[in-house]
Formats: structure tokens, sequence, C-alpha cells
């Protein structure tokens, strides 16, 4: 295996579509695979967002398998540039298309995929309209994606042994999606979240999201008290700027919206309400006015 210290000259001369993929360190055989903040597009292959790699004397673990076939394939690229171990298995953390639409290809690979059951109902549900979109953003970059189910399911815990390594895969509750887990990897102290925590950018309160779930899951990845936080979004990170940029932002969202419900309020002023704190992170004027309304919709039937 080679090491962190190789790997930005290796993606220098990996191509091109492999440059949108940071590989970054995060403890001993453990690195972030770290996609673009921005919209899925031709060039990403549908990679806008946070992966996880774990190498194991047995073999590779990918935490999420990327967002298409070539997209699947460009992450193998990436894990390539730090290790020839053969990935053993893919954990889908959610039913986001970047979270499962790549399935198929590690499963050409012989990889076996592990979902939780309310994620593999979540990407029934939204698999063709998660196509159909991925179809106008990406174009050709979807060529060769059939949508496949993970090979093993499990309610709310799932525990996976690979050379000597411990993976807890947790289902708490609904969060970004319906079938969010996070993993825990008690021995290299590292959390990877899944969509349950966005970093550097504001995260997305969606049809599919639960802003009364969300908060819970977010505790359930905080009670590891990991050191090293891989999160859905965004760059390898610290429990404490987790809560910062995701938990104390849905509870701030709660907040206002609560507030304006109690006043008699109604979905027309969602938007307007007080998210200035966090202005600073990315897509925030294109996500927050959205993310309000979503809240209203939700909150107004707790």
């Amino acid at each position: 295996m080679m090491r962190a210290s190789c790997v930005t000259a290796m993606l220098l001369v990996l191509p091109s579509l492999v440059r949108a993929l940071e590989v970054v360190p995060v403890a001993e055989d453990v690195w972030a695979i770290v996609g673009e903040k921005e919209q899925r597009s031709p060039e990403n292959l549908g990679n806008n967002a946070t992966f996880g790699l774990v190498v194991s004397a047995a073999g590779a673990v990918l935490i999420d398998p990327g967002g298409s076939w070539k997209g699947a394939e460009a992450l193998h690229a990436a894990v390539r540039s730090v290790t020839d171990a053969p990935v053993k298995y893919v954990i889908n953390t959610g039913g986001q298309d970047h979270r499962w639409l790549g399935n198929s290809y590690w499963q050409a690979e012989g990889a076996t995929v592990i979902a939780s059951n309310a994620a593999i109902e979540d990407q029934r549900t939204r698999g063709s309209m998660q196509m159909t979109g991925l179809r106008q953003l990406i174009g050709a970059g979807l060529d060769g994606t059939e949508p496949a189910e993970a090979d093993v399911s499990f309610d709310a815990e799932y525990d996976l042994e690979l050379g000597g390594l411990s993976f807890e895969i947790r289902h708490v509750g609904p969060a970004h999606t319906p079938g969010d887990a996070f993993v825990w990897l008690p021995a290299r102290d590292t959390v990877f979240t899944g969509d349950i925590v966005y970093v550097e950018r504001i995260l997305g309160v969606g049809d599919q999201s639960s802003i009364a779930g969300w908060p819970l899951a977010f505790e359930a990845v905080e009670a590891t008290g990991a050191a090293h936080v891989v999160p859905g979004h965004g760059a390898p990170t610290t429990l404490a700027q987790a809560r910062a940029h995701t938990y104390d932002y849905l509870m701030n969202l709660r907040g206002q919206i609560g507030a304006l419900i109690e006043e008699g309020g109604d979905i027309i002023a969602a938007p307007n309400v007080d998210q200035s704190a966090f202005a600073t992170l990315e897509q925030f004027d294109a996500l927050a006015g959205r993310n309000a309304q979503t809240a209203f919709q939700q909150m107004e039937w707790e």
C-alpha cells in the first residue's frame, strides 16, 4: 500500500476526472475522498460529496459508491492512488444518488454492498426521479449507470469485521434522507457520517428530509466522541465544527420557524427568518430560503 504522502503526486498524473476528488489522509489507513460542494455536473459525474476509504489487512471498505457508474470508476481511480487492495465492501449511508447509484460498478468488481432497509426503500421510491435529474445534470456521464440495491440490509445496526477492524454501522432514524446511517470505526477514532453532517456548505432540507429527526441523528454521531469526522459534504473535520455547521444550523432553523408558527406566520414569511449567523456557509443564498419553507411545512404539523 502506498503511503498518504504519495497521494498528491499520484493525482497529478491521474485522468482529469479524478482531479475533482481530493484524497485526504484522516488516520492510519483511513482517507476521506472529498468531492466538489457544488451541483452535480458532467465534470464531477455526480460525485459532489465526500466519501470514505478504510484499508485493512483483508481488503478495503468504501463508504459510499459514487453518483453514477462513471463516478464510481473515478472513485476507484482515487482509491488506487493510495492502495491496490481490493474493495471488499461498500456501505451506502443513505438514499441520495451519490450514496448508492454507483453500486452496480462495485458489485461488478466483486464488492458486497451494505445499506439500511430504510435507505433501500428510499432508493426504490426516488431512484427513477434521481436518474431523470442526473441525466439532465451530468448528461453522458450517466451512461452505464443501472440502479442496484444493496446485497446486505439491516434495520438499525450492522457490525462488519474485516482484517481486524470493526465497523459499527448505525441507522438511528431519518435525517437528510429517511435511511441515513453513520459508520463508527473505534480503532481509528473515526466516524463517517454520510449526509448527517455537512461542513463548509449549508445543508439541504428537502422533502425527503426530517427536520425533527436530523438533530437526533447528529446527537448519535456526536455520542461516539470521535476525534476524526468524515462528513457527507466538505473536508474531514472535528465534532465541534460538525456541530457548528450542522446541528447548530438545524436548531437555529427549528427555533426560528417555531417562533414564526407561534406568532401565526405563514409559509410565505418563512424564507425571511433570521439565518444570518450561517451566511458564510457555501450555497447559503441558494438553499436557506428553501430550507426554511420545507421546515415550516414539516413543523406546522408537529
